[in-house]
């Protein structure tokens, strides 16, 4: 898909929006330094670095500042501006391999204002950089002249490969041809001798009518490898093209056209076979890109329709939506409601129920229901535009495994091509042995020194899982993640919005010190009311509920104090709003008392006071009140002043349903699962006990998190000597430092979010728990597929190397098995990736059967 950067886009009356795509903003370090210098703007209303694809999104008020002095600034942090106007993009379907990548990638390279060049064979698509006046057709044709068939990427095309089956192409009919003729000269030679006369001689070989069959095919079947051939000499590329025509050719001019047409016929099959399972895995990432429509209904003012193509909405546009249509962008709901099927974006399989002002996803479709939705993304900034993309992106980053088969091939080739030639050449000439015996040993040696099947083992499988994973509303973000989740033995869990529903509500409401429940209550909203922490806001909810609030007390001088509550002054006087730490020495404060007066009745709240009381009505139930709470799996939330506390107030969060299931499930995958909150320790123990996690550390502060996956790194590497790996999961928001720092970052819940989709290295579009055992069973899976096609492909080229010099293994053997055999039993082994899905459980966290 061609990505295009837009220039300023409207946002508001007052405001503009300014995408700027700088390739070398590739870390939060870069990011920071770019931000850092935009922010000394005017005008700059809001900021957003997205490291992963290498863009900068900036709001800003054209009236203060320009667009020009934003790209100024971006510079003077020492970043260069990729206009996309000199990107473009190109489909090469026949590129399927890294070979195949590097013949295109140094005609590219000698191409003049051609700049960065990225090739990625598993779609089968380049993307250039062109400087000056470089356009499109200059591109295509210096990547034809590689030898592959080239077309440039338009808003029309996907550009995914090509949808053409293989078995329609020139390649296959030529194939085809080939096979026929070559058929037609065995029966001639071996079944009806009679009929195959010798026609001449040349240089002393008789020739035959089959051996001219056989020339014949090898010259129909071979032309594309011998053009490939070529052009890979050309490149000065040692890869399989250039060994196969050589020995197509040293084949016939050695008097051996049955080895040459033999090895032309098949070699064309494999490679039609294998293009064909590419294209197999290249069809995933093609259905990501047909969830997004064509067309969409615009709603005019007037009330009027209008069909529009999907990439000319804008956001304010309000579309129609009838059931059974995909929704074409990212959007809030004005009118109407319906169950929608999100899958292709969460991988939830039960419809979610929408209504006035709930959030819709691109690709998302209502199943019954009248929809107006209004626009709030362009159609390629949505969330389902940003999975598409960054599961392309995907391929850019080679995992380790892709760098050892790469450096592995690298020194391979050339020592068995070497290997090859000797056996050719000096058996006859040292001993006298016979020259044909082993030319033909020494062509098996070198068709099998083609390394192919080696070298798309790793790519098509990470590919493979990749795809599999979007499908199934996990995003991952390159192969190196997808291997590293199954490589961190530890899991670092983040408890509110991860393991607990993050939904929370005013359990308890304890007045202290004279004041009642109400004047506790309005105190406690009135300054939380500027805050936006989600325990806050509960506390805010559940005062307007009760009617407390609506007239707000007189507030002013608001502070957040990190990790430990909120400070403002409330009709001039100043209140603390936080944990109970907040207040010093609160265990130790013997004067504050809870009184019954003008409140709810400590009895009633199940606190037994008897044995406390005293004659004036009061008793000292604080040291009693909290630790309760606490134990209950509640968050304490303590209300007072300068002069001490008022109140307490008790918070809970429901656990998800699936939690336990999950955190049972992978433990059973022999995962180390360590709880992270800076809840209260009772708080923390009590949903740690509920959920099954034996391991939970409490009272947190940002930093300290971070410091405790750093000590949970070296805790593992200890244990198994070796690199020591803690993936993190949190929110994707508040955890996002945490997540940065972790081996793998992976974030609950990113559907829509900005922020986790470019923090996380892993994220689960839905609050599905149940995707974290997936997750590491497919990437388990992957890491096992990698190694059994990297190691069972050496294994067959080395049994059938062993082979040759006792002339146990024949061309046929070495193409059938070696090449075409092992080409699609990796390709065959990657798809099974594919199969792997969720296990699906119920409310109660119980597997379905």
């Amino acid at each position: 898909m061609n990505e295009s950067t837009p220039g300023p886009s409207r946002s508001t009356d007052s405001s503009r929006t300014l995408e700027l795509r700088v390739p070398e903003m590739d870390c939060p370090s870069c990011a920071g330094k770019v931000t850092n210098s935009v922010e000394r703007l005017d005008g700059i209303e809001s900021l957003e670095p997205r490291v992963t694809s290498g863009r900068l999104v900036v709001e800003y008020a054209p009236s203060q500042v320009s667009e020009h002095e934003v790209r100024e600034r971006v510079r003077a942090a020492g970043y260069e501006i990729v206009d996309d106007a000199g990107e473009l993009s190109v489909s090469v379907p026949g590129m399927d391999c890294p070979s195949c990548a590097t013949k295109v990638e140094n005609a590219l390279d000698a191409t003049e204002g051609v700049d960065e060049i990225e090739t990625r064979p598993a779609s089968g698509q380049v993307t250039v950089s062109v400087t000056g006046e470089t356009d499109a057709e200059t591109v295509v044709d210096a990547i034809e002249g590689a030898g592959y068939e080239a077309e440039a990427i338009d808003g029309d095309r996907d550009g995914i490969g090509s949808e053409e089956s293989i078995w329609r192409s020139r390649r296959a009919v030529a194939t085809g041809v080939g096979a026929v003729v070559l058929s037609a000269g065995l029966v001639l030679e071996f079944l009806v001798p009679a009929a195959d006369p010798a026609l001449f001689s040349v240089i002393g070989r008789t020739y035959h009518l089959s051996a001219l069959l056989y020339i014949a095919a090898a010259a129909i079947a071979g032309v594309p490898i011998l053009r490939n051939g070529y052009y890979s000499a050309r490149n000065r590329s040692l890869d399989i093209d250039l060994l196969m025509a050589v020995g197509i050719l040293a084949s016939v001019a050695a008097h051996h056209p049955f080895e040459g047409a033999t090895l032309a016929v098949l070699f064309s099959i494999a490679e039609l076979l294998e293009r064909f399972s590419m294209d197999r895995a290249r069809d995933s990432l093609r259905e990501l890109m047909d969830l997004s429509p064509d067309t969409a209904t615009v709603k005019r003012e007037d009330g009027s329709e209008e069909t529009v193509p999907a990439d000319a909405i804008e956001p304010g546009d309000c579309v129609v939506i009838r059931p059974g249509e995909k929704i074409p962008a990212d959007g809030v709901v004005r009118e109407g409601e319906s169950a929608i099927d999100e899958s292709p974006i969460t991988g939830e399989s039960v419809p979610a129920d929408k209504t006035v002002g709930d959030e819709v996803y691109a690709g998302t479709i209502p199943e019954s229901g009248y929809l107006e939705v209004e626009v709030t993304s362009e159609a390629d900034d949505s969330t389902l535009a940003r999975i598409v993309r960054m599961v392309e992106d995907a391929e850019r980053e080679k995992t380790e495994r892709e760098q050892f088969v790469d450096r592995f091939a690298s020194i391979y080739t050339p020592i068995v091509v070497t290997l090859a030639v000797a056996v050719a050449l000096l058996p006859p000439l040292l001993a006298g042995w016979s020259w044909n015996t082993w030319f033909l040993r020494g062509l098996t040696l070198l068709v099998i020194a083609c390394p192919c099947a080696f070298v798309i083992s790793t790519p098509v499988s990470v590919v493979s899982g990749i795809t599999s994973a979007a499908r199934n509303g996990v995003l991952i973000k390159g192969g190196r993640h997808l291997e590293a989740v199954a490589e961190s033995d530890v899991l670092a869990v983040d408890k509110t919005g991860t393991l607990t529903e993050g939904d929370l509500s005013v359990t308890d409401v304890v007045p202290l010190e004279g004041a009642d429940e109400g004047e506790v209550l309005r105190r406690a909203s009135a300054v939380e009311r500027r805050s936006e922490h989600p325990i806050g806001q509960s506390i805010v909810g559940y005062a307007e509920e009760r009617g407390i609030g609506v007239d707000d007390p007189d507030v002013s001088n608001f502070e957040a104090l990190t990790g430990k509550g909120v400070r403002a002054d409330v009709d001039g006087t100043t209140h603390y709003v936080g944990k109970p730490d907040l207040f010093d020495g609160l265990a130790d404060l013997e004067h504050v008392h809870a009184t019954t007066d003008g409140g709810t009745s400590l009895a009633e709240m199940g606190y037994d006071s008897s044995s406390q009381c005293e004659r004036d009505g009061c008793l000292d139930v604080l040291a009693e009140v909290v630790p309760d709470l606490e134990s209950d799996g509640k968050t304490v939330v303590v209300v007072g002043t300068e002069d001490g506390p008022i109140g307490v107030v008790g918070v809970a969060d429901r656990v998800r349903p699936d939690a336990t299931w999950a955190v049972s499930r992978l433990q059973e995958q022999g995962v180390r699962v360590v709880m992270l909150t800076g809840d209260n320790e009772g708080t923390a123990r009590a949903i740690a006990n509920e959920v099954g996690i034996d391991e939970y550390h409490a009272e947190l502060l940002p930093d300290e998190k971070l410091e405790w996956i750093d000590r949970l790194e070296d805790e593992d590497a200890n244990a198994d000597s070796d690199h020591g790996r803690v993936a993190m999961v949190g929110d994707g928001i508040n955890d996002a430092p945490a997540l940065a720092t972790a081996s793998v970052g992976i974030a609950m819940g990113a559907a829509g979010t900005d922020t986790a989709l470019e923090t996380a290295d892993v994220a689960l579009m839905a609050d599905d728990l149940s995707r974290l055992p997936y997750l590491y069973e497919l990437s388990g899976d992957a890491n096992a597929v990698i190694r059994q096609n990297i190691w069972a492909s050496l294994a067959v080229k080395a049994v059938l190397a062993a082979g040759v010099p006792f002339g146990l293994v024949t061309v046929i053997h070495a193409v059938v098995i070696g090449d075409m055999g092992m080409s699609l039993g990796v390709t065959g082994n990657a798809m099974r990736l594919a199969n792997v899905e969720p296990e699906s459980t119920d409310v109660s966290g119980e597997t379905d059967a």
